[in-house]
Order: structure tokens, then C-alpha cells, then sequence
């Protein structure tokens, strides 16, 4: 029998701005992977936005996953990866995470000046 989970989170980019700006590294290095803080980093102004946008991403798969993951599981949210296609379209890779039975996933994220939106739609066999 096959299952679909879903997770959604909406965010203020303030918060992430602000936890970055309070924490700086130690915040980053908990929360995002080196590929994505280079990927939001490059984007200059629009970083933060970019930044709301993977932790909102981030906080829908833990969601929509939460009751695949081990309880005991360190820096889930490190083990989640989220990068951009050259179309455009986010894709998440979870792979560190040893989630089985996965048959598909998709992730959607918008975000505009001061909110970020994720919508992360799982299938398991």
C-alpha cells in the first residue's frame, strides 16, 4: 500500500535574519549545509530571503518525514539538502537521513520581501 505525507512552514525572513545576524556561523552551521549557505550568500541582498526560504523547506520535510526519523537522529536539518535545478525547481536530497521506501518527492518554495513558504509532498511504498 502506498502513503503520501505532506509538510508545510511559512516564515518570517526577519527571524532567520535576525537568528543569523544574533548567532552568525554557529546558527549557519546548524542549520544549513555549506553548499546552501554558498548558494544563499551569492544571492547579496535577496540572502536572507533565500536563507527563510531553505528553513521554511527545511522545517516542511522534517514535517512531513518527522515520523521516519530515528528520534535520536544529530543535525537533522544539516542532513537535509536543498539546491536548485538549472530550470529552478528546488530538489531536496535526504539521502544522509536513511529514510527507506521512498518512492518519489517533491518541494516547492516561494518567498517575497519578508515571507518564505515551502510545501513538501513525500510518496512511500
Amino acid at each position: 500500500m502506498m502513503q503520501i505525507q505532506t509538510g508545510i512552514d511559512i516564515i518570517e525572513v526577519s527571524r532567520i535574519q535576525e537568528a543569523i545576524e544574533r548567532q552568525g556561523k554557529n546558527f549557519l552551521k546548524n542549520v544549513y549545509t555549506e553548499n546552501e549557505i554558498a548558494y544563499c550568500e551569492s544571492h547579496n541582498q535577496m540572502k536572507y530571503q533565500h536563507y527563510a526560504a531553505r528553513f521554511a523547506a527545511k522545517e516542511a520535510i522534517f514535517k512531513a518525514l518527522s515520523d521516519k526519523i530515528k528520534q535520536e537522529e544529530d543535525d537533522i536539518l544539516t542532513k537535509i539538502e536543498v539546491e536548485n535545478l538549472e530550470t529552478g525547481k528546488p530538489i531536496v536530497h535526504i539521502e544522509k537521513l536513511k529514510i527507506p521506501n521512498i518512492i518519489s518527492m517533491d518541494l516547492s518554495i516561494s518567498h517575497l520581501k519578508e515571507i518564505a513558504v515551502a510545501s513538501f509532498v513525500v510518496l512511500f511504498s
